[in-house]
């Protein structure tokens, strides 16, 4: 089985962080987001990779290569002009179908980082029968904001009647389906759901709904919501398969005998903590960063030195050094 990992988008509600990395290689607890998505679908069995990109094409290559480290395959298909979620899928379709067998594939957005059981949502897929696809769905209280989407049960299961209306359902950016229901979307720019599901559903055909009823799931569009994902891991927020440790000091880290570290902290490779500092709780340093003055409620990228009158960028009630 393949996947596509959407990457191509511009990353502008995120301000300067986005104009300087793309969403999907903003590092939490160390670790760019694209990679936990890797690591899930490499654990259930799902290796052939394909990634679409756009902004900042450069540093996802760079930093995720073949893949090859988590145990992937990686293809990357680029798009001079942004596709959208239905066009980025049917531009890929050659990567995704090679051989012509029409087999389904997951189309996952590279933002998230989703505890999500994809041997499980695969399993109900092949049991829906004849279906266009299978949307993962997740129950909220604020579901209009995210989009509603209004899920029914009937004798054939839970199916997807409505989205962008009412409901108490978000779509969660994972979806299943086949390359021949992509291939129906227009040549260009495309959204699979408004120029794809819905229009489809309100002719008559169906679409499936996987409920994910528990498991982390965090999408990273805005500053404040990715600074909330570093500290929830940090915290203890389970994941199943993640890609690297999500607290505790590397080996080849340095700290000064006079430093204080106050847990929760994660402090990556090569950091140096300076004498005197008071670090955390809730401080993430990441691999090869400097840091010289006490932090707390702070994330530190890779390679960053935080000097005694270094300010960072506020963040709610934390602070980002990048």
């Amino acid at each position: 089985m393949r996947a596509i990992l959407l990457c191509a988008g511009l990353s502008t509600r995120l301000g300067p962080i986005g104009a300087e990395r793309p969403k999907p290689m903003l590092p939490v607890c160390n670790v760019p987001i694209l990679a936990y998505g890797i690591a899930n679908l490499v654990a259930h069995g799902v290796r052939d990779l394909v990634i679409n990109t756009h902004h900042r094409a450069d540093v996802i290559r760079r930093e995720i290569g073949d893949g090859s480290r988590w145990g992937a395959r990686v293809t990357y298909v680029h798009e001079e002009q942004i596709l959208g979620t239905g066009g980025g899928l049917r531009n890929a379709l050659p990567l995704l179908d090679p051989d012509g067998t029409d087999e389904p594939f997951l189309s996952c957005n590279g933002k998230l980082i989703f505890d999500l059981d994809i041997t499980a949502l695969m399993a109900a897929y092949r049991a829906a029968g004849d279906v266009l696809g299978m949307m993962v769905v997740k129950r909220v209280p604020d579901a209009k904001s995210w989009g509603a989407v209004d899920v029914r049960v009937d004798d054939r299961g839970p199916h997807v009647v409505n989205v962008l209306g009412d409901g108490e359902h978000m779509f969660c950016g994972v979806h299943v389906t086949r390359p021949s229901v992509m291939a129906r979307l227009p040549a260009g720019e495309s959204d699979s759901i408004r120029q794809g599901y819905l229009p489809w559903m309100h002719a008559g055909e169906r679409v499936a709904a996987f409920e994910h009823a528990d498991g982390y799931f965090a999408e990273h569009s805005t500053p404040e919501r990715y600074v909330a994902s570093n500290f929830a891991l940090l915290r203890g927020a389970p994941l199943r398969h993640p890609p690297g440790p999500h607290g505790g000091v590397a080996s080849s880290a340095r700290v000064d005998p006079s430093a204080r570290l106050v847990e929760p902290v994660l402090v990556g490779e090569g950091a140096i903590i300076g004498s005197g500092v008071t670090l955390g709780p809730d401080a993430i340093i990441g691999a090869g960063a400097v840091v010289e003055r006490s932090l707390s409620r702070a994330v530190v990228w890779s390679g960053v030195t935080v000097a005694h009158d270094s300010a960072g960028a506020p963040v709610g009630d934390a602070t980002l050094f990048t």
